[in-house]
């Protein structure tokens, strides 16, 4: 007895100097501030609880909003003000510009190859420069405007046939988003919002499956990524789930490569190619780089960046609309006064809507769908607020944070477009950044801007609306990478009387 006793003992005076030194020797290599206990092996892992945003920024609330986490293996930097975020992106911008190796993106993203996944140097900066250049130019996105507004008219009619109906907006947003980037992508289209040109319901029912269980995935937590044993005492369920995915996933993009191939000499005459059409005509001249694998990954990249970021968005503004009807009605009466009762609402008619940019503004920041910034990794050694940030720290911006600080914000949690009155664009600093900032940021920008604006511009123009009852739209916050709603939108809307001759005509 005498022999546990002392064994106990033992052990715990081996932990406690274990912490001791450990903190002392954080202390004096002016690191920033962390939480005690950093536990053995562990860390802080201990600490975290979802959603990981709202535990992380009531972290920063106590400790400040520079602190430094040791989450198993991994040493990570949390940033949750706007000056030490511009410090990240300006003048550390370059080293801060590499990816953690994190499983998913192993497996997902080609073994750290693809334009989210790969760090920084020629292969990223080529990809990067192929997305600006080739895919998401203004030039490209004008060239198809057609796709855009096209959708948007199907979704005005298919919100027509359902009139006074309830309709489920988180359904609706999400095969318009798909509908929209498909088309753009492969010019196909997988839901019938209408028109003639739809695919067959098998073939677009196992797209969406493919991308619903892709963010599912995405979204789940992986020990393994802190504690890398984990891995190799056999929790391998994850990654052959993540595999067998990814398999899915190629053949069902290699065969959309093949249908365009075998159809190339009918689509050389187009002026308006599609995406992969225009990564088809770069593999003629160097078909060693532009492999199909290449333009598999680069399309891949495209619908994870795009599909629930921009469905989701409208799903939080228009509840958000619908439980503050004077802000709608605002928005309404801006666009009758700007746009009239003659012709519906355009992308390019963004520029004189500022009410309506403020109220996409507003909901960004109260629901931004990526609450944290994507990851980033330090190359090497460096200092944000006078803190020692050692080489190979993983960096988290915590947006949620920052979009929800009083100190930066007055009466944060308060749904107030008009606080963005002034700002011309989607951008407030480092105060609100929803496309994130730097090299990493999101080259996607003008084509979210441009889909939210123009079909949030529509829905407001054309219909009345109404909730299901005379309670409030629930806004609580679900779980999954983008912030989806917990409770999908189910509302009712019915065409304007005022514009029912302008509807009759689309």
């Amino acid at each position: 007895m005498e022999v546990v006793y002392l064994y106990m003992i033992s052990l715990i005076l081996l932990l406690a100097s274990y912490l001791f030194t450990t903190h002392l020797h954080h202390k004096s290599a002016n690191h920033p501030p962390t939480i005690f206990p950093t536990l053995p092996i562990i860390g802080h892992l201990y600490l975290l609880k979802r959603p990981l945003y709202r535990t992380l920024a009531k972290l920063s609330a106590k400790h400040g909003p520079v602190i430094q986490l040791h989450l198993g293996f991994r040493r990570v930097l949390i940033i949750s003000s706007p000056s030490a975020a511009e410090q990240c992106f300006t003048k550390n911008d370059i080293i801060f510009a590499n990816r953690p190796k994190m499983l998913f993106g192993k497996l997902i993203g080609n073994n750290y190859t693809t334009l989210i996944w790969s760090s920084y140097g020629d292969n990223w900066r080529n990809l990067r420069r192929i997305a600006a250049i080739e895919i998401l130019s203004t030039h490209r996105i004008n060239e198809l405007h057609h796709i855009r507004m096209g959708e948007n008219r199907f979704l005005i009619r298919k919100l027509m046939s359902n009139s006074n109906s309830p309709v489920n907006f988180k359904s609706v947003f999400y095969e318009l988003t798909l509908n929209v980037l498909m088309r753009m992508i492969s010019g196909k289209r997988y839901f019938n919002f209408g028109g003639d040109d739809w695919e067959p319901e098998e073939e677009g029912e196992r797209f969406r499956e493919i991308m619903d269980e892709t963010f599912l995935l995405a979204g789940a937590s992986v020990t393994a990524d802190y504690l890398p044993f984990l891995s190799w005492l056999g929790g391998k369920g994850f990654e052959k789930k993540v595999i067998a995915l990814q398999e899915r996933r190629d053949r069902f993009f290699q065969g959309l490569i093949e249908q365009l191939r075998r159809s190339k000499d009918d689509t050389k005459m187009k002026k308006k190619k599609t995406l992969i059409e225009v990564l088809l005509s770069l593999q003629e001249s160097d078909p060693e780089y532009y492999s199909d694998q290449m333009i598999r990954d680069f399309v891949q990249v495209l619908l994870m960046a795009g599909i629930d970021t921009t469905s989701g968005t409208m799903e939080w503004c228009l509840s958000l609309l619908l439980n503050h009807p004077q802000v709608l009605q605002k928005a309404k009466n801006e666009i009758d006064s700007k746009i009239g009762k003659d012709r519906i609402v355009d992308e390019l008619d963004m520029v004189d809507l500022p009410y309506l940019r403020w109220i996409i503004n507003e909901t960004l920041r109260l629901y931004h769908v990526v609450p944290l910034l994507l990851p980033h990794e330090s190359s090497q050694d460096c200092i944000i607020d006078g803190y020692n940030v050692p080489r190979g720290t993983m960096l988290l911006v915590n947006q949620w944070a920052i979009h929800h600080d009083p100190k930066l914000w007055p009466d944060p949690e308060r749904f107030n477009p008009e606080r963005f009155k002034g700002l011309e664009g989607m951008r407030d600093g480092f105060k609100l950044m929803p496309f994130g900032s730097g090299r990493r940021g999101c080259l996607g920008e003008g084509l979210a801007v441009r889909m939210l604006g123009s079909t949030l511009g529509l829905l407001i123009q054309c219909f009345d609306w109404e909730r299901l009852s005379d309670k409030m739209i629930d806004m609580t916050e679900g779980p999954g990478v983008t912030m989806p709603k917990a409770k999908p939108l189910v509302a009712k809307c019915k065409p304007r009387l005022e514009l029912q001759d302008l509807l009759s005509q689309l």
